[in-house]
């Protein structure tokens, strides 16, 4: 069985330190639609900010701190020192990589497919420099923060319930790329789970097989790129 441990990818993230029109440093608030994501902070100081369920709030984030967060919660990484740099670990690895996550842009983008894929692809655009990639990603996520900034507004005079038409436009922008992501899902954490629940069955027999197989794996180098949130250091984890 290959694939890191639990079907989850890993990244090291390097949280943007441009300012936002709210003075605060940082990324493009988003949310994840099927997947649950987890940060472990490995140095800097600062915070995230979250809109979910539990409406408005704001945690502080330093060496050593854990925590995660389950899908439709929209947040937005704080950098307080101009250093914060995080261990992310996601669920479904592979699925996050093809379009999970849903940008917090301005309601006019949201409900427009070819807008809304324009503006979130746009580092991503063939034949751009590397400081052209920059620029594009400050871009979105000034974009980001702009819509971002009226939703948590929204939500603190609303509560929680002003979120709803916001879950509704992510999940329609997203419906068209389920059963690509079924399958990301069936080969890698079902299947890691499968063979956990294969190798129970084994050990409770005193069948030792499967040991037989033991290996290690390496990641290789990792991949930089301009991502949502600040730049990340990412590896192809899947099968």
């Amino acid at each position: 069985m290959s694939g890191f441990p639990g079907g989850t990818a890993v990244s090291l993230l390097s949280v943007y330190d441009w300012p936002t029109a709210d003075g605060q440093a940082g990324g493009s608030p988003h949310l994840h639609t099927a997947s649950t994501e987890g940060y472990v902070v490995v140095g800097g100081t600062g915070a995230v900010e979250t809109l979910s369920a539990d409406g408005y709030q704001r945690h502080d984030l330093a060496r050593g701190t854990v925590l995660w967060f389950t899908p439709g919660t929209v947040h937005r990484l704080v950098n307080g020192s101009g250093d914060l740099q995080l261990v992310v670990v996601m669920q479904n690895a592979g699925i996050p990589e093809a379009g999970d996550a849903v940008i917090t842009f301005p309601e006019a983008i949201l409900d427009d497919p070819e807008a809304y894929a324009a503006a979130a692809g746009a580092p991503a655009a063939p034949d751009l420099t590397e400081d052209q990639r920059g620029d594009a990603a400050r871009t979105r996520r000034d974009l980001a923060v702009e819509g971002y900034l009226a939703l948590r507004e929204r939500v603190e005079t609303e509560g929680p319930s002003a979120m709803r038409p916001l879950w509704d436009k992510a999940a329609r922008l997203v419906a068209g790329r389920t059963e690509a992501w079924r399958k990301l899902w069936a080969d890698g954490p079902k299947a890691q789970a499968d063979a956990t629940g294969a190798h129970l069955d084994a050990l409770a027999n005193a069948d030792a097989t499967h040991l037989c197989d033991a290996h290690v794996s390496d990641a290789g180098d990792a991949v930089p790129r301009w991502g949502m949130c600040g730049r990340l250091q990412t590896w192809d984890l899947r099968p």
